[in-house]
C-alpha cells in the first residue's frame, strides 16, 4: 500500500512539470523572466547586425577592387574551352527521316539567329587579321565586329536549310567560349571534311573579348564544319575530335579533355 508521502508525490508531479514551462508565482517561461528573455534577444539582435554589417563592408570592399571590364582573375582561364552546335556529344540519325534530325536543324537555327543581318546592324565592319584594340575611355561600348551569317556558306542555313543532315553530311558549329584574350585558331581532323569560313579559322579581328559590359553586341566568330561522309561512314559510330592552334594554346591537356579541344560522337543511319 502506498505510503502518504508517495501519494503527495504523485500529486505535485504534474504541477512541476507544468511551472517547468511556465511558473505563475514568478512569472518564469522556461526558467527565465520576461527581463532575462529580453536581455537575450536583444544581445542576438545585436550580434547579428554586427555580422551582417561586417559581411556588407567585406563586399563593399572587394568590389571596390573589380574591374567592370575585366575578370579580376584569369588564371584557371588560360585557353579556352571549345564548344559545339547543335548542344550534343551525341548525334544520331536518319537521313531519311526528317524528324530524326529536325531537333538538329532547329537548333542550329536557332543558334544562328543573332547573327543575322538585321541583328548584326549594329556592329561593325573590322579590318581582317588585326586584332580589334580597345577604344580608352572609361565606360566607353566597345565596338563589336560584324559576323556574318553568310560566311558559313552551305552550312549557314540559308542556302540549305536542313544543314546537310538530309544528304547525310552535316554540318556542325564550333565556337570557343569567351575568353578575354587574344587568340586565333583552326580545326584539326583527319576525317574528309570542309570548313567554313576558308580554313577553319577564327579571325584575329574578333578578338580581343572585354567582357560582357564592355562588349554589349559582341558574338563569338563561327567555323563551320560539313562533315563529308561516304557511304562506308554509314551505320558506324564515329568520334570526330576538333581542336584549336595557335600561339599559347593548350589542347593537348589529359586532365581537360575540354581546353582547347571537344570530341563528339556521330553516327549516320542510310
Amino acid at each position: 500500500m502506498a505510503s502518504t508521502e508517495d501519494k503527495a508525490a504523485s500529486k505535485e508531479s504534474p504541477s512541476s512539470w507544468k511551472d517547468s514551462i511556465y511558473n505563475p508565482r514568478t512569472g518564469e517561461l522556461l526558467g527565465r523572466t520576461a527581463s532575462s528573455w529580453a536581455l537575450i534577444l536583444l544581445f542576438y539582435l545585436v550580434f547579428y547586425c554586427f555580422l551582417a554589417g561586417m559581411f556588407a563592408l567585406t563586399m563593399w570592399v572587394m568590389l571596390l577592387t573589380l574591374d567592370d571590364y575585366v575578370p579580376k582573375y584569369r588564371d584557371r582561364i588560360p585557353s579556352p574551352g571549345l564548344a559545339i552546335r547543335p548542344n550534343s556529344l551525341d548525334i544520331s540519325f536518319n537521313r531519311s527521316d526528317p524528324q530524326k534530325y529536325s531537333q538538329y536543324v532547329r537548333n542550329l537555327e536557332s543558334f544562328l539567329q543573332r547573327y543575322n543581318d538585321t541583328e548584326q546592324e549594329g556592329n561593325t565592319d573590322c579590318s581582317p587579321g588585326k586584332y580589334t584594340l580597345r577604344e580608352e575611355g572609361e565606360g566607353i561600348s566597345q565596338k563589336a565586329c560584324r559576323f556574318r551569317r553568310a560566311l558559313l556558306s552551305f552550312c549557314s542555313g540559308l542556302s540549305d536549310t536542313n544543314f546537310g543532315y538530309h544528304e547525310g553530311k552535316p554540318c556542325v558549329l564550333l565556337k570557343m567560349n569567351r575568353v578575354p584574350n587574344g587568340f586565333h585558331g583552326k580545326k584539326d581532323n583527319p576525317i574528309q571534311m570542309h570548313y567554313f569560313p576558308k580554313e577553319g579559322r577564327f579571325d584575329q579581328m574578333y578578338f580581343p573579348y572585354y567582357g560582357k559590359k564592355a562588349h554589349e553586341n559582341y558574338v563569338e566568330p563561327l567555323v563551320a564544319v560539313k562533315l563529308l561522309f561516304t557511304k562506308e561512314d554509314y551505320n558506324k559510330e564515329l568520334a570526330v575530335e576538333c581542336k584549336v592552334n595557335g600561339s599559347n594554346l593548350l589542347n593537348d591537356d589529359d586532365r581537360d579533355k575540354f581546353l582547347g579541344r571537344i570530341t563528339f560522337r556521330i553516327k549516320v543511319v542510310e
